[in-house]
Order: structure tokens, then sequence, then C-alpha cells
């Protein structure tokens, strides 16, 4: 089965809803070291859909650093559709989105190459992402992706990255099957369900509801650390690599010192505050982001033929 990724996925987790408008033609250059730089760049921001009062302070207060930082006027936008950034980014009229793993790729090959990642965020010590197979502990006869073989499988939904999309490519490059057939019931697995979530796939494999489960990593700390599971009761039989997060990407026609010097504040910017409430973690910060990090994307679209527009 071909499945489609339209070109219409929201570059931020909240509703396609596009606060303020984006300016009117490029903005004025001869600003900068070399005179290079345009008066004024346009970023999205993220919301916070829980506390947006909080968000919108702890964005200005972002907004007006970055503009100090820079010299030049910074304008910010909140959250709208894939296909509007898109679009305002070939014209010139916004500068630094933020977009998934897999809007990135389509951002990247719509654009032929005019956009480049600038970061992402981790916390020292945090869990990675990535997604790991699990089975019951006491499942002597599963220890491996091969001897799940005729058993029941749950994956999280077909749109889940973790729960779904990157286990697939892990099993198909693994076990050398067709990534077409490989959900079939009675190709390799005796049945394949879609639990909804990953709570239910990690409680299903413990109940002996499923053989095995793709899951989030994390998932598994979190819910012990609820007093949900005890993490003794599952074991780990394979794993994938590590799980690009979402990007802020940047136009790559932005003069070279302009980026740098986006980058740096990006990289320096240092508010236990804001990464609390927009990332529910006061140890986030922000990280360099580079291109290699997102080409199992790439792998990923071929491998399970994914056809995007």
């Amino acid at each position: 089965m071909k499945r489609i990724i339209p070109a219409i996925l929201i570059i931020t987790l909240c509703a396609a809803l596009l606060v303020g408008c984006a300016r009117g033609g490029a903005a004025e250059v001869g600003f900068g070291p070399d005179g290079n730089w345009p008066s004024r760049i346009t970023i999205v921001q993220m919301p916070d859909e829980n506390n947006p009062h909080t968000a919108a302070q702890l964005h200005d207060a972002f907004r007006a650093g970055l503009q100090e930082h820079l010299g030049i006027e910074v304008e910010e936008l909140l959250a709208f559709a894939f296909e509007v950034g898109l679009e305002a980014l070939r014209a010139g009229n916004l500068d630094i989105i933020l977009v998934t793993p897999m809007s990135f790729f389509q951002a990247d090959m719509l654009t032929d190459g005019m956009i480049e990642p600038l970061v992402t965020w981790s916390a020292e010590g945090s869990a990675p992402y990535k997604t790991v197979f699990i089975t019951r502990a006491d499942r002597d006869d599963i220890n491996s992706l091969e001897d799940l073989e005729n058993r029941t499988f749950a994956f999280v939904n077909p749109a889940s990255s973790s729960g779904f999309m990157y286990p697939m490519v892990h099993l198909v490059r693994e076990l050398g099957r067709d990534a077409d057939r490989l959900v079939e019931s009675g190709y390799f697995f005796e049945a394949v369900a879609y639990s909804g979530s990953h709570d239910s796939s990690i409680m299903g494999v413990i109940m002996g509801d499923f053989d095995g489960a793709a899951v989030a990593y994390q998932l598994l700390g979190s819910l012990e650390n609820a007093g949900l599971i005890d993490r003794s009761d599952l074991k780990i039989i394979a794993e994938t690599e590590l799980i690009p997060m979402p990007t802020f990407i940047i136009r790559s026609d932005l003069p070279q010192d302009l980026r740098d010097a986006i980058l740096e504040f990006y990289l320096d910017f240092d508010d236990p505050e804001y990464f609390e409430a927009l990332f529910g973690n006061p140890d986030m910060r922000f990280i360099r982001a580079y291109r290699e990090d997102y080409d199992i994307i790439a792998d990923m679209v071929r491998i399970l033929n994914l056809e995007v527009n």
C-alpha cells in the first residue's frame, strides 16, 4: 500500500490558526556589519496551549532579546498551516519556522534546498527519543525481532512517528520483508493491531493482549515514575536509531553572518521558565540541528513507499 503524506502538516502542535499578518514584500536591506542584512526578520514561535497568556509574555521576551542581539526588528507569528509557511518562505516573507522531521523533508524537497535546519532541543540526561520493541519479561520464547513471527503485535496508529513509521522502517530493514504487506495479518505477524496510544500498547503487552509492541522509549520511564507499570515486567528486544526532534528551519539565502548571529542567540538562550512552559522541562535547551540528522526521513519515504506532495 502506498501512503500519501500531504503537504498540509501543521508546523506547531496546535490548531492551524495564523495569528498576525506576514509582512508585505521583502524587508529593506542595508543593515548589519556588512550592510547586507534585512531591516526585519519574521519567526514562528511555539504556542503554549495550556497557558497562552504566559506563552505570549515569554515569546515577547524571547523576541525582544533576539531583536536586541541582532539590532534589527524581529516579528513573530504563532502557528499556521504548513503550506502557508512554505509559500511565505518562497516569497521571502518568513525566515524561521518550526517543522516536524517529515515537514522538513517536504520543505527541503519543494523549495530546492532553500532552507536548512537551525536548532532543535534536548536536555542533558533526558531519555533518548527512539522506539523500542517490547514483550513481557517472562516470554523466554521472544528475544529478537525474528521471534515475533506468527505473534500478535501492536503499533500505535499509522500516523504515529515513533509508534508506527520509524519501527516499520526498522522492521523492513532488519527482516527484509515487504513494507506494503508487513501490517497484513498472516504475512509476518499473526495479527497486527493499532492500540491508539503508547500507553495502551504497553499495558496490552503486560496484560498479554499483544505478544509485542513498538512504543516510544520515554513512555516506559514516564509510566513507571507514575506508578502505573513495573519496568521489570517488560523486556526490550530491539530498538530503532534515534528519532529526530522537530526543528526550527531558516532560509539559507539569508546572509551567513546573520544566520550565525541568530544561531548564537538560540544556543545561548538560557531561561528555565521559558523551557518549562513550552517543553515541560526547565532543563531543556536549544541545540544545533544538522541536515544529516534528518537523512532517515528520505530513507523512510523510500522504504515505506510514501508519496509526498
